[in-house]
């Protein structure tokens, strides 16, 4: 294997360093006021402008995507120069969720937090944008950068899809984003070949009949035991009509029927997710499941009304783009620094990105060393702030990399498929 060449401008490589680490302190206070001030998906209205502030601020154009979201070009236009584009993208949404963390900078909006570290996205992206307008300004920048900040990665249909619609992807020959994760100690980035995530779809099933007394089951449809039905046997149908190595599991999180002890109610739902590790296999799913709860309830005597919501395909990370990032990331941290990552039955709607452009997901590490191991979407959860810096570093480092379009030699042993 030939040796990788330096990056295009290795003084552009080095002044990143020293540009983010200027930068961390008014880092830290822009991810603790977007902390502080959490929207949900598709409200997203004062992150959108403070983060647009702070692109202004420091000279660059952002546009806003539709209502909330939006992005900004750094550096080389390709249309009329010829260089080539790479985007890089963030989330901007909070959970519906109650902060109980006891920071000084916690949500101030009561019911929403950011709990799934996208303040911690969103303000490293804003990190690496800075840093590129200055390589840009001092003539070191040798790609054309895209930096989108999307809303609502955490409602289906996501915000990923509108953006593209918006044309975030027009000229962008390859996409790359972070995504915390609290397992992974501060310092470390977990990368890996393939899929990363799971597809995620929702199933809701409406059983209905016309009710009747306990003591008289058999004169009407039973809706509870049909419900019941549907409970304990779908998981195991799905278990026998897809390929048992594409991971499919379908894991109940609702259901509600009746109130009264005595009395067979007259309709009841159940609810629940499918996550399914292979892409082929997620396409069949609606098919396989609308089939086989006709089959389950036939015998009872009641109605079913099923929707099936297909959400969002595995996360697929292209080879050459991970050699891109780990490459970036034992450059910026350190020769130890990646390390290889599971597949998650998680769903990240940066997946629809993917299926346009080649890219990567890669997972940054948020762990305090020797702290507890918090996991995503928990209201007490803990984002080291080290993180912030290291995120932006590796952001602006892999857009310089891959302006290189050397990645077929890029080593990458540690992003494997296990």
């Amino acid at each position: 294997m030939r040796a990788v060449p330096a990056p295009t401008n290795s003084i552009a490589a080095r002044r990143v360093n020293d540009i983010v680490a200027n930068l961390e302190p008014r880092l830290i206070e822009i991810r603790r006021h977007i902390h502080a001030h959490p929207e949900p998906a598709w409200s997203e209205h004062d992150t959108t402008a403070y983060v647009l502030q702070v692109l202004r601020d420091a000279g660059l154009d952002p546009r806003p995507l539709g209502l909330t979201g939006l992005v900004v070009n750094i550096g080389p236009d390709r249309r009329t120069k010829g260089h080539r584009r790479v985007g890089l993208r963030a989330d901007l949404d909070a959970l519906p969720l109650h902060e109980t963390s006891g920071l000084p900078f916690a949500s101030e909006r009561d019911g929403y937090c950011h709990a799934c570290g996208h303040d911690v996205h969103t303000t490293a992206l804003v990190g690496a944008a800075l840093a590129l307008k200055e390589l840009d300004d001092a003539g070191l920048l040798p790609i054309g950068v895209r930096c989108v900040f999307q809303p609502a990665e955490e409602v289906q249909p996501g915000g990923s899809s509108a953006a593209i619609d918006q044309g975030v992807l027009d000229g962008v020959d390859q996409i790359f984003a972070l995504h915390c994760d609290p397992k992974v100690t501060v310092g470390h980035v977990g990368s890996r070949i393939g899929p990363i995530t799971a597809a995620s779809d929702t199933l809701t099933v409406k059983v209905t009949s016309e009710g009747g007394h306990t003591s008289r089951p058999h004169l009407t449809g039973d809706v509870v035991y049909a419900l019941g039905q549907l409970a304990t046997t779908l998981p195991a149908i799905l278990g026998r009509r897809t390929d048992p190595r594409s991971g499919a599991n379908l894991t109940w999180g609702a259901v509600s029927a009746g109130r009264a002890a005595n009395a067979i109610p007259t309709s009841g739902t159940i609810t629940g997710t499918i996550r399914c590790l292979d892409a082929r296999e997620w396409r069949r799913l609606g098919r396989i499941m609308e089939d086989a709860i006709e089959h389950v309830v036939a015998p009872y005597g009641v109605e079913t009304d099923v929707d099936y919501v297909r959400g969002i395909p595995p996360v697929v990370n292209d080879e050459r783009a991970v050699r891109v990032v780990d490459a970036a990331a034992k450059d910026v941290i350190g020769p130890d620094a990646v390390e290889l990552t599971e597949q998650s039955l998680g769903g990240e709607d940066f997946a629809w990105y993917l299926t346009r452009v080649p890219g990567a997901l890669v997972r940054l590490g948020t762990r305090t060393p020797g702290g507890p191991a918090f996991d995503l979407h928990r209201g007490d959860i803990i984002f080291d702030e080290a993180a912030i810096g290291i995120g932006a570093r590796l952001l602006a480092r892999t857009a310089l990399l891959a302006a290189d379009g050397e990645t077929d030699s890029l080593a990458s042993a540690s992003a494997s498929p296990g």
